[in-house]
């Protein structure tokens, strides 16, 4: 029963990754590509958390940033720091600091203070996402997360097979026993990011 379980939930998870109505899902107006599962998630682990920066790597069109932001209102603090390459976005908000660059070229200007959370969702590959592992792990204070977007892929994007931010996961974990994927985070069971939220425990 559990491998017919888990071969519904992962078609599930590919039809809709795949589904171009799905692509146009927005936040106020503004495109998202998120998993409206995953956008439940991050609200709860900010409730909990509280982080006082956000850092997004990967902004597109700006959805989730403007998302997050909205999430710190209600709140009453936090801030969002969010960097592209390429960023799309023509949005302005006050919790909002949009940084172009690749997220591995500004890094050594980022000076956040306080109690910092981190999404990586820029480069899907690999070798990238392992990198930025590598760096900005060092910024998430203990009790917050890193949250690595689109391990989904490794199982639902042919380009990505064997070398997805799944596989930079497994190794950077290997090497980092401070942090732990947190696994009562994917309650809905289709979540574009499955073992990517990685808690850190201890510094």
């Amino acid at each position: 029963m559990k491998f017919i379980e888990n071969f519904i939930i992962r078609q599930f998870t590919k039809s809709n990754y795949w589904n171009k109505k799905a692509q146009t899902l927005s936040w106020f107006g503004v495109p998202t590509r998120k998993f409206p599962s995953d956008f439940w998630i991050y609200q709860e682990i900010l409730f909990e958390k509280r982080p006082d920066i956000l850092i997004e790597c990967g902004t597109k069109r700006g959805g989730s940033a403007l998302f997050f932001a909205h999430m710190f209102d209600i709140l009453g603090k936090g801030r969002v720091i969010s960097i592209d390459v390429k960023t799309e976005q023509e949005i302005e908000h006050p919790r909002i600091t949009f940084l172009k660059g690749s997220s591995l070229d500004v890094f050594d200007d980022l000076k956040p203070e306080g109690e910092v959370m981190v999404i990586l969702d820029s480069n899907h590959f690999k070798d990238h996402v392992l990198k930025e592992l590598n760096l900005y792990c060092n910024l998430v204070t203990p009790g917050q997360y890193i949250v690595v977007e689109d391990t989904v892929t490794s199982t639902v994007h042919p380009r990505y097979r064997n070398c997805s931010p799944l596989e930079a996961v497994h190794e950077f974990l290997q090497s980092h026993p401070d942090f732990v994927p947190d696994r009562s985070r994917e309650k809905f069971q289709i979540s574009s990011c499955p073992n990517g939220y990685l808690l850190k425990t201890k510094n």
